[in-house]
């Protein structure tokens, strides 16, 4: 069924090596939605997990799909020290997130397929779904993670079950759910680096035998620590106050039917990301000598606030042959502004900076709703299916700005708004062959829509169009087989396509509004997941091939502070992934995770802006107009290799216990644009964390000691050509104290 290249061929024959030491290092993906109940595990074995990959509860080992999930300690320990979202970047294979904007606007990737756009009107081919209610707008993918049962990422096409522009995967955010038994909860808070505090926490309370609460909430904050140079300021820039709400109201008259009910709300303030004018030494991808991370030379105001809200009820009917759902979803951007030097820098530098840049983008409102309909068979016979209809709508309004540098007056405005409305109706079939093999086919319809307008342009200058209405229908369908070798171990074999809808970029000055046609994907996918040594271990690999049709790429920066969309013929990629988990001995419990992914532009007719003022060392070939011709190129922001490794080493004590965890994570070099220059090149980085600590009271009580990025490791992660060589780096590194508590 794939066509096996060599390299396909090569990496195969180093899996079964990587395989062979599963007996002292095994998996680390099956960190699952839920723990099933039927069989505790005995001492050194791992947990049997269940999954909703297909939307259903099963055993992860029997899904065909490439799936990862986080829970417990190893979520916990990322989000200790009060980062974001972007924690999760590399600590499952195959995936990448990164932004321009800090805190906010997080960009996915799976398989080294995503999108760079910074537009607030952006879509992105990776979907995140919290609470079965898909976050469209970029600006809603970055809520926090707390009170959080698991985190899913799967990898690969699941426009099937899940639609909403999947084609590269879908991260899927689980939280903990009310429940009827009893009074409980947690408590979390820590301190850091930076005066940086984090505490969350949730309760649950059962009202009544129908009904129960849970109220879940987080507080983070970081003192600025970087001066202002330029001004003299000490300690003005990048801090962050976060503070985010949960309320989950559960009703459950009988065994028949429940209603879950969800408000929640985030409101952020602190600093835009901060840019370092001429951090890049010329012709390589050095940072300059002298480069001090604590020390800006700014001379724009440097602000962010973002404030959403959002609602939503899941209703389920289980009745004799059938469950019924309905998932109604509400989300709003109440108010989002980031604001701040691009240039990174004045006109006396640091560095020759051509001129001055000062911008600021954000949303004035974005109200999106969400419809599911579904129903699932509970057939006990071979056969079984789901099938559901859904929609979506979304008002977006948005705009730009550009400031004199001098009076930090207003210049410029550009006000637009996009309605976005889509409707699908799918199916999925589960036929079990005989007790080994499943077969599993999936179809689904989707009719996607958008008009977008400029709405108010001033002191620019308008080029038409200044608007775009464009309309797309497609059919989309998988098709998987699953194996079961013996009762350990599984084989699985997946084609699936996908499909993103058509693409729109706001207009800027001398540039027209631009659309990007829909893309297409077919993907290829096999793999074995096993439990090994009596469930001391977990193994799961998977190889894949998948071309991206008339691929949507955005054209960041190159000679002015714009995006552009355009369409590539095709894009191809392919890769393997490996995930081991294991107890190396009743105390040691270890993990390691890897992903190889290979992407490739294949367009000889592309040709697009390279870095204004010759600012760096252009690698691709150059068209007559200087333009580079990126046939050829990865994608942006898409790692070849990416490595995660964990290990928990405990003592017991006569009350507790004592231990040590540490996790690491690994990526290759990156590209930061579509074509490639010595200069923006991201150099390879490996970031490691250390935790320290005890617990007591059978897991009621723990305190410990902490770092994050603990070698101090100072990598560019992004970057601005249009002006000057300007960069922004990853996060410090944070060292810091932490206790929980359960009740």
């Amino acid at each position: 069924m794939i066509k096996m290249s060599k390299m396909h061929k090569r990496l195969c024959a180093k899996s079964a090596a990587m395989l062979a030491l599963s007996a002292a290092l095994p998996i680390g993906s099956a960190y699952a939605d839920e723990v099933a109940a039927d069989t505790a595990p005995a001492a050194s074995q791992l947990e049997t997990v269940t999954v909703t990959a297909q939307r259903r509860k099963e055993n992860i080992r029997d899904v065909p799909v490439s799936v990862s999930l986080l829970r417990d300690e190893k979520l916990d320990v990322l989000v200790s020290s009060g980062q974001d979202i972007r924690v999760l970047a590399g600590k499952v294979p195959s995936l990448n997130v990164e932004s321009s904007n800090g805190r906010t606007f997080p960009r996915f990737y799976i398989r080294g397929y995503g999108n760079t756009d910074f537009n607030i009107f952006a879509s992105q081919p990776v979907s995140l779904i919290y609470d079965d209610v898909v976050q469209e707008n970029p600006i809603l993918k970055g809520y926090p993670i707390f009170d959080v049962a698991g985190v899913e990422v799967l990898r690969g096409p699941q426009g099937t079950l899940f639609g909403r522009n999947t084609p590269a995967g879908v991260v899927k955010f689980e939280s903990v759910k009310p429940n009827l038994d009893k009074v409980e909860g947690y408590y979390n808070v820590s301190t850091a680096t930076h005066n940086t505090s984090n505490f969350d926490g949730a309760v649950n309370v059962p009202l009544s035998k129908e009904w129960a609460l849970r109220f879940s909430t987080l507080r983070q904050h970081r003192d600025d620590y970087v001066d202002n140079t330029f001004t003299g300021q000490k300690n003005a820039l990048d801090g962050y106050n976060e503070h985010a709400e949960r309320v989950q109201l559960l009703y459950a008259p009988n065994t028949t039917f429940n209603a879950l009910f969800n408000v929640h709300q985030r409101n952020t303030t602190g600093s835009a990301r901060v840019f370092y004018a001429n951090m890049i030494k010329q012709g390589t991808n050095d940072i300059v000598d002298g480069f001090d991370p604590n020390k800006s030379f700014t001379n724009a105001p440097n602000f962010q606030r973002l404030r959403t809200n959002g609602a939503s009820a899941r209703l389920s009917w289980d009745l004799d042959g059938v469950k019924l759902y309905s998932i109604t979803g509400f989300e709003q951007v109440g108010n989002y502004v980031s604001h701040g030097d691009i240039d990174g820098g004045t006109p006396t530098g640091p560095g020759f900076i051509p001129f001055q840049v000062e911008t600021a983008g954000g949303i004035t409102s974005v109200k999106q709703y969400s419809q599911e309909f579904r129903a699932e068979s509970k057939n006990a016979g071979p056969l079984n299916w789901q099938a559901g209809v859904y929609y979506f709508n979304e008002d977006a309004n948005g705009f730009t700005d550009n400031f004199d540098t001098n009076t930090h007056v207003l210049t410029t405005h550009l006000a637009s708004r996009q309605k976005n409305s889509a409707w699908a109706t799918f199916g999925s079939v589960n036929y079990a062959v005989n007790d080994d093999f499943m077969l599993r086919a999936g179809l689904r319809y989707t009719k996607d829509k958008k008009d977008f307008n400029t709405v108010e342009a001033i002191n620019i200058a308008q080029v038409n169009p200044t608007s775009a209405d464009v309309s797309k229908a497609k059919v989309n369908w998988d098709l998987s087989g699953t194996y079961k070798y013996n009762k350990d171990v599984n084989f699985y074999a997946r084609i699936a396509t996908g499909f993103r809808a058509p693409s729109i970029a706001p207009a800027s000055k001398d540039v027209p509004v631009t659309v990007a046609d829909a893309e297409t994907i077919t993907s290829y996918e096999a793999g074995i997941k096993a439990d090994l040594f009596n469930r001391r271990a977990r193994v799961a690999f998977s190889v894949y091939d998948y071309q991206v049709k008339n691929q949507q790429l955005t054209v960041v920066g190159g000679t002015s502070n714009v995006t552009r969309l355009i369409n590539a013929a095709k894009t191809n990629g392919r890769g393997a992934e490996l995930e081991l988990e294991g107890f190396v001995t009743p105390s040691l419990k270890m993990s390691l995770g890897g992903s190889y992914n290979f992407t490739e532009i294949k367009d000889p007719s592309l040709s697009i802006a390279t870095c204004a003022q010759s600012r760096c060392t252009v690698t691709d070939p150059l068209t007559t107009g200087n333009r580079a011709i990126i046939d050829g190129n990865p994608l942006p922001q898409a790692p070849k290799w990416t490595i995660t490794a964990t290990g928990r080493y405990s003592i017991p004590m006569e009350n507790g216990e004592f231990f040590v965890f540490t996790d690491w994570a690994y990526r290759s070099k990156i590209n930061f644009f579509l074509y490639e220059a010595t200069e923006f090149t991201g150099k390879p980085m490996v970031e490691g964390g250390l935790r320290v600590g005890y617990t007591w009271d059978a897991g009621k009580y723990e305190v410990a000691a902490f770092g994050r990025n603990i070698t101090d490791i100072q990598r560019i992660t992004g970057a601005i050509d249009f002006n000057n060589r300007t960069g922004f780096i990853n996060e410090p590194r944070q060292f810091g104290v932490q206790f929980k508590g359960n009740f």
